[in-house]
């Protein structure tokens, strides 16, 4: 009788080990939060994920910049096909010189000097090749900035309806 008494003590000892064990780690493997989420506690992978870094936006092209702007500048200074074609192609080539110039990281002096003949060497390029009065409306629209220049073309349209009513 001692040996069966002893038996369900036993069996008694495990059944309520076991059950401890079980509610205090869970269905196994690691217990809560670990393992393949059969568990209790919070859902995770065993394999923690990367994070992703962004991309660093690669520096737009001489081409890319002109090619962005130049809708805005046909309109505000009205020009031709022709005239685009010219503006367009002066603008890359010293655009390009600019980007270049940076690329060297010179001293702030020298990088001043460098973008001042860059400007008046595109200013004489551009005088030479635009009519006066093209050439001198693009002076005034680097000066005044696209938006401005093409509200004041709006205006000065609707101003001159006005006058013909």
């Amino acid at each position: 009788m001692k040996f069966r008494f002893f038996n369900v003590l036993v069996m008694c000892f495990f059944l309520f080990l076991g059950a401890e064990v079980y509610s205090q780690y869970g269905y196994g493997n690691g217990g809560y939060g670990y393992g393949r989420g059969y568990g209790y506690g919070s859902q995770r992978a065993a394999i923690p994920q990367a994070q992703a870094t962004p991309k660093e936006e690669e520096p737009k092209t001489a081409e890319e910049l002109v090619d962005g702007e130049m809708p805005g500048i046909k309109e505000a200074l009205q020009l031709n096909d022709f005239e685009t074609a010219i503006l367009s192609s002066i603008l890359k080539k010293y655009v390009q010189e600019r980007i270049e110039a940076r690329i060297l990281k010179l001293e702030p002096e020298k990088m001043r000097e460098v973008y001042e003949n860059i400007t008046l060497r595109q200013d004489e390029e551009l005088k030479a090749s635009l009519p006066l009065e093209k050439y001198e409306a693009f002076v005034e629209l680097q000066k005044n900035g696209v938006d401005k220049t093409i509200k004041k073309n709006k205006k000065q349209k609707k101003k001159q309806k006005k006058k013909k009513n």
